[in-house]
């Protein structure tokens, strides 16, 4: 019985599982180191995870919805589509400074809006890290398993031949048939 391509699979799927956990991890590491070094700290009137140091998951999906809160509260739930109309109107009527003053609004919801997507870019991430990280591990599994499945057929090829291991369809290792 051949057992070369289960032990190739075997090892080629730990192999890939050390890549994928520790990229995973390593990258999760620079995503939180990166996160950490901008100091940003999450708001007491948050939802959640108030006076936390933006540098996880959590703390950033915080972050977002704090800004995004106060982006909303600032422009009285008007979003960056509806504030340029309301800013065209404005202007068209004669009102410059109701236009200017929506355009303020606009830019702050606009950077909001860049600041957010920053924030989920990371958030998502610390999502992909997790997969990898689980795809990895898996793949360890499997690969323990599959060597652990080849050695034991090895074991059993030995003992049914009689202390050798056969190499062909039908050889016996010189054992003869009943």
């Amino acid at each position: 019985m051949n057992l070369k391509p289960l032990k190739t699979a075997g090892i080629v799927s730990t192999i890939m599982g050390i890549l994928f956990a520790l990229t995973g991890a390593v990258v999760w590491g620079v995503v939180t180191s990166q996160l950490a070094a901008e100091r940003i700290t999450v708001p007491d009137d948050a939802a959640f995870m108030q006076g936390a140091t933006v540098a996880d998951p959590l703390s950033a999906l915080a972050q977002a919805d704090i800004i995004n809160h106060h982006a909303m509260e600032g422009s009285e739930g008007r979003t960056y589509a509806e504030l340029g109309t309301l800013a065209r109107e404005a202007r068209a009527a004669g009102d410059t400074e109701l236009a200017d003053e929506l355009t303020a609004q606009r830019t702050s919801v606009m950077n909001a809006s860049f600041l957010r997507a920053s924030l989920f870019t990371s958030v998502l991430s610390y999502g992909v890290c997790l997969f990898a990280i689980g795809v990895g591990l898996t793949l360890l599994v499997l690969g323990w398993a599959l060597m652990s499945l080849a050695k034991s057929l090895a074991s059993g090829a030995t003992a049914l031949t009689g202390g050798t291991t056969a190499t062909r369809t039908g050889d016996t290792g010189g054992a003869t048939r009943a």
